[in-house]
């Protein structure tokens, strides 16, 4: 599956929130989103359009974990 590479800090959030994520606070301009499936996890996204690469396939990474 090809990352798409125009995918903002807000696009990537809605897109999780499928998956069972939700919003948990915001601070300045990075977004802090919870999972509850299978224990707590928290996702750190920056609000940036677009994201560069590396944090987003870093941010995959970790949701795919």
């Amino acid at each position: 599956m090809r990352i798409p590479r125009d995918l903002g800090g807000v696009e990537l959030i809605k897109l999780l929130e499928k998956y069972g994520f939700r919003l948990t606070r915001q601070t300045e301009s990075h977004i802090r989103s919870t999972s509850d499936i299978k224990g707590e996890y928290h996702l750190t996204i920056p609000r940036h359009s677009p994201l560069k690469m590396g944090t987003l396939s870093n941010i995959l990474r970790d949701v795919a974990n």
